[in-house]
């Protein structure tokens, strides 16, 4: 198979599962006290884990991650009050950081796709004066942006543009990329020019896509690594 019709493949499987997780999003609404139940009780304690979805995702996008960390025993939080997560980038990540003090939740870890990693860096450099988020671990998020967002007339997308002065300003400051793992597809045809951050853990899983990702079954050792990273420092 040439590598444009691998690539074509490869986005339509991605778009596939888009499509049946999205529709799971605006059709079937469960509790995180719905979540498969953990494998073993009597394992140690993980650090607590947030999601944070990514554009125009709501938290049962990331559920088949929620129910498989959760069965190995990690405390899941969800943030509802994100909705789709189509608002700025600040402002979002203003949600994020006042559901950790509304919950008093201490010593997290962020697990985030695309934007969600956006949110999650911008909390924890502007919006963590109490050290509440431990580490962030970011699932194919486009730290230098997208050169292709300034094509899409949507401005939750534009804003991934890589001039966006947001996006920009962020990339500048390098102060908690050491607590960041990046995670990337083999093939991310939403960020051509990749998720790799300096001065962060990079890791790169084989399947391809920009959402398949989350399904990968290497994502959930990485993110236990970085569990246990994060515990340990």
């Amino acid at each position: 198979m040439t590598t444009w019709l691998r690539r074509a493949a490869w986005w339509a499987m991605d778009y596939a599962y888009v499509v049946r997780w999205q529709l799971v999003a605006v059709t079937r609404w469960r509790a995180v006290g719905e979540l498969d139940p953990p494998a073993s009780a009597g394992s140690p304690p993980n650090p607590t884990v947030v999601l944070i979805p990514g554009v125009f995702e709501s938290w049962q996008f990331m559920r088949p991650l929620a129910n498989r960390l959760h069965r190995c025993g990690c405390p899941v939080h969800l943030v509802p009050a994100l909705g789709f997560n189509t608002g700025p980038i600040p402002d979002m990540a203003r949600v994020v950081a006042a559901d950790l003090v509304r919950h008093d939740l201490t010593g997290v870890v962020l697990v985030a796709h695309s934007k969600g990693g956006l949110i999650g860096r911008y909390a924890m450099v502007h919006l963590d004066p109490d050290h509440r988020i431990r580490a962030l671990v970011a699932v194919n998020t486009p730290f230098a942006g997208s050169r292709y967002a300034r094509w899409i007339p949507l401005p939750a997308v534009q804003a991934f543009a890589p001039t966006d002065p947001t996006l920009a300003a962020l990339s500048a400051d390098d102060a908690v990329n050491a607590r960041i793992t990046s995670v990337s597809s083999r093939f991310d045809p939403h960020i051509p020019g990749g998720s790799s951050l300096a001065g962060a853990a990079d890791v790169q899983l084989r399947t391809p896509g920009h959402f398949r990702a989350l399904g990968d079954p290497e994502l959930v050792p990485v993110i236990l690594d970085a569990l246990a990273r994060a515990d340990r420092g």
